[in-house]
């Protein structure tokens, strides 16, 4: 009897039914849009960490670069022979610097691994490769900074994706190109955590255990595409060549590293043996990383510890607005939106029950209890509500796989922080970089997961229920009089 009834019920009242149920689809493909959209932020905004920070680290050990002394420019020089008796003499010259905060010695990557609290944790060195190639004619050479005489001055440049062209430095018979590319040392022993982590290897391999000092080098595919580089070939620093063994990709975005090498052998160019500029760390337990950060502080004097919180904080550009936006507006927004539903719902629902008067004062009369309308009101109130939670999940989906399919391009401007004042970035040789801003570019998508659809569906069964308990109870308080009533 009850099925029949609702079934009539509904199908008498299509129009009030459809509407019903089209206000609760309404908010709840707000709420799924708005969730999955939040969820493509997230993941947005892990990878532009992962990019910093590799797969799997959770902190970084860094230590503030001093201040530079007296007299020191801090700034590579070039010494090039201007007054050579060659007609043309081309000249080129490499000068590596370690770039960011004071280096480490090796031995404190191994104090703080035995820390409590951390798993792991790994050293690099991150380098910068100032190149200058130039030919001469007999004549005086000036340099950019505006220094004369037999040598040019080049700054080190950005460390950023490829090589960093300065402009061309001409003038008195010179004529050189300064360019600037990052490396990264990579402890080939433990290559889960470090700069290499948030890479792949697409073409070639990576390093073996066995390769601790080897003349071997992975590189980054946009600098690789830049210079023509392919596995197999050679790439030559300050002297030195190495045999390109592999191609990485970066799981997202750029690759803020141009060229990885052995970390031995990249202590050998810096000359800086036995000696990293950032530790990677990982901890047993995410929940534990604010006090494994405050041990390592502690016990380790003059580090500078930077956690993927600290990292986030830095993060800026669209990508931080439009999170902002969609945690705060757009969920305020979805809440306002769902309760007026609810609302809607819940007076339709209402103002039906009273216009049936008559129906439900004659079936009181005809002996129906009162629980037994209630539950009729109920039932013809949860299929509304099921109905526009179907229509709503619908709704939501759409919406969400147009947000994918267009995929809006967000930006992610990454301040400094850390130790000696870099780019937070352990992709890009860890917080203590040189003190510059890169810009990642991220495609936004919003994935619906199983927990949003059944929030959804828990949504329009709160809205039923609602719609329902305010029918019920409008229905409940009828009497048979009033079916008389309407009759006169």
């Amino acid at each position: 009897m009850f099925g029949i009834y609702l079934k009539r019920e509904l199908g008498r009242r299509k129009k009030a039914a459809l509407v019903i149920a089209l206000g609760l689809a309404l908010g709840i493909a707000l709420v799924i849009t708005v969730n999955s959209v939040s969820a493509g932020m997230t993941q947005a905004q892990d990878k532009v960490l992962k990019s910093l920070y590799g797969l799997g680290t959770d902190m970084t050990v860094t230590k503030a670069r001093s201040a530079p002394t007296s007299g020191s420019s801090g700034r590579p020089n070039f010494q090039f022979d201007a007054n050579s008796n060659d007609s043309d003499d081309t000249q080129s010259s490499d000068r590596v610097m370690t770039q960011g905060g004071q280096a480490l010695a090796s031995s404190v990557v191994t104090k703080v691994s035995q820390q409590s609290g951390v798993a792991s944790a790994v050293g690099a060195l991150t380098l910068n490769v100032t190149k200058v190639d130039g030919s001469f004619t007999q004549g005086e050479a000036q340099s950019s900074g505006g220094s004369t005489g037999n040598s040019g001055q080049g700054g080190p440049g950005g460390g950023s994706s490829g090589s960093t062209a300065a402009p061309q430095v001409q003038g008195g018979g010179a004529n050189f190109d300064v360019n600037s590319y990052s490396v990264a040392g990579v402890d080939v022993t433990d290559q889960t955590l470090g700069p290499l982590a948030g890479s792949k290897i697409t073409t070639g391999k990576t390093f073996t255990a066995a390769q601790t000092d080897a003349k071997v080098a992975v590189v980054s595919k946009a600098y690789a595409k830049e210079n023509s580089l392919k596995v197999g070939g050679t790439l030559k620093i300050s002297g030195t060549k190495y045999t390109i063994i592999g191609i990485a990709t970066p799981d997202s975005s750029e690759s803020t590293t141009d060229v990885y090498l052995p970390l031995k052998q990249a202590q050998t160019l810096a000359d800086a043996k036995n000696q990293v500029t950032t530790i990677y760390v990982k901890a047993s337990d995410s929940k534990q990383i604010d006090s494994v950060k405050s041990a390592i502080q502690k016990n380790i004097s003059g580090t500078t510890v930077t956690t993927s919180a600290d990292l986030a904080e830095t993060v800026s550009g669209s990508l931080s607005t439009a999170s902002s936006l969609a945690t705060s507006v757009g969920k305020w927004l979805s809440i306002a939106v769902l309760v007026a539903a609810f609302l809607v719902a819940a007076l339709l629902t209402s103002s039906a029950v009273s216009r049936r008067v008559r129906e439900f004062g004659t079936l009181k009369a005809l002996g129906w209890p009162s629980r037994r309308v209630t539950r009729q009101v109920v039932g013809e109130s949860m299929v509304n509500g099921l109905l526009g939670g179907a229509l709503g999940i619908g709704l939501g989906l759409a919406a969400a796989y147009t947000v994918t399919t267009i995929s809006p391009k967000l930006t992610a401007q990454l301040g400094n922080t850390g130790g000696g004042g870099g780019t937070g970035g352990p992709g890009g040789g860890g917080p203590g970089q040189q003190a510059t801003q890169n810009t990642m570019e991220i495609a936004l998508t919003a994935p619906v997961s199983m927990t949003t659809i059944a929030l959804a569906v828990g949504l329009a069964v709160t809205g039923g229920l609602i719609a329902g308990a305010m029918g019920g109870w409008r229905a409940s308080r009828m009497r048979p009089a009033d079916a008389l009533r309407s009759v006169s």
